[in-house]
């Protein structure tokens, strides 16, 4: 698996309203009845709820977390439609060379999405559109897990996304999501769970901002609060770890001197005339780089660049070098650990780079 450094952002644009679509059927095990809102409608009415927060005065003071009433899972809970089986054009858009679903468009949609579930946790019971929270700027922290159930996504039959927010701290949130599809005429199938975690910053001047409280009804949702919990708690000692932080651990220092050992030439008397043991390949030879232009068109809500079309690059980037170092067509497991640490400018020239650092041989 190749790794890609990414840097953050969201989007902005214009963008026309399209038709509620209904659906009526059964979804891991209860029943989906009513209008669903299309993935496009979302975008819109997204940029119409920030649009409508950044027209506002500043206020005079921060909101504080002990002062904000908590919202239930309930209330940021939603459902959306990516209408591939009706609209040919949208179709064109997200397959692949092998008739699939593009992963990297439902990247887009997902950050798009876990957005959206952000900022309607905070609006409360009151419709997106029209805010009656205070003032903020939503981005995309990291991608904590994603884990594909089913690695084929049709892109002829709708894609139904549906999430709700499952941890808050005080300007930290995670979004909890999944993707639904019809396959082969079969009951609604689950395709994968995603995680993201987003920030609520200040939009009038430097620092973070606090959400509202997250409040659980039912010991389901106080374990799935305390998973989040755990995950922030994971991430942070993560970070603490990083070599930047932290030196190696005695069985890495080991583990690091057997590879040092094996590719140096002892007759040498050097340590400049490596050795390449048989079918191995040194890791610099599996860099796989690019230079991109950032267009206004990838623009988000805060007009910086987009993280889903970020994202996209550069798992397509990192596809198409394990494609190239495996001379095979790689099918995608799972993605962790995508860190934003600075938002791109409009107009930048974004280098991505990639390299492959873990394989697996097959057993046998």
């Amino acid at each position: 698996m190749s790794s890609c450094a990414l840097r953050r952002l969201l989007f902005r644009s214009n963008y026309l309203i399209s038709p509620m679509r209904r659906l009526s059927d059964l979804v891991g095990g209860y029943r989906i009845d009513g209008t669903l809102k299309s993935a496009k409608t979302l975008r819109a009415t997204l940029a119409q709820h920030v649009a409508a927060l950044n027209s506002r005065e500043p206020p005079v003071s921060v909101a504080d977390a002990k002062t904000l009433e908590p919202r239930t899972m309930s209330v940021s809970h939603d459902r959306v439609v990516i209408p591939l089986e009706t609209d040919p054009e949208l179709r064109l858009q997200y397959i692949n060379w092998m008739g699939y679903v593009r992963f990297g468009m439902i990247l887009e949609d997902l950050d798009t999405f876990a957005v959206w579930l952000s900022y309607k946790h905070n609006q409360g019971d009151s419709n997106m559109g029209r805010p009656d929270h205070h003032p903020m700027g939503i981005v995309t922290a990291c991608v904590d897990r994603i884990d594909l159930h089913h690695v084929k996504i049709l892109p002829d039959s709708d894609i139904i996304m549906e999430g709700h927010v499952s941890w808050v701290g005080r300007s930290s949130i995670e979004a909890t999501m999944k993707l639904l599809q019809k396959q082969d005429g079969s009951e609604w199938r689950q395709l994968l769970t995603a995680k993201f975690v987003m920030v609520s910053r200040n939009p009038h001047g430097p620092g973070v901002i606090a959400n509202h409280p997250l409040k659980c009804e039912t010991e389901q949702e106080s374990q799935i609060f305390r998973e989040g919990q755990e995950a922030s708690a994971r991430r942070k000692q993560k970070d603490q770890e990083s070599l930047l932080k932290t030196p190696p651990t005695e069985s890495e220092r080991i583990a690091l001197h057997d590879i040092f050992r094996i590719t140096v030439d002892e007759n040498a008397h050097t340590f400049r005339h490596r050795i390449l043991p048989d079918k191995h390949v040194w890791m610099e030879d599996s860099k796989l780089k690019t230079v991109i232009i950032c267009f206004p068109a990838q623009r988000n809500l805060y007009n910086k660049i987009f993280g889903g079309f970020l994202m996209r690059q550069a798992f397509e980037l990192a596809w198409a070098n394990c494609a190239l170092f495996s001379k095979s067509r790689p099918m995608l497991l799972a993605v962790d650990d995508i860190m934003f640490r600075k938002s791109v400018e409009v107009g930048s020239l974004l280098f991505l780079s990639s390299q492959v650092r873990l394989l697996s041989l097959p057993r046998g």
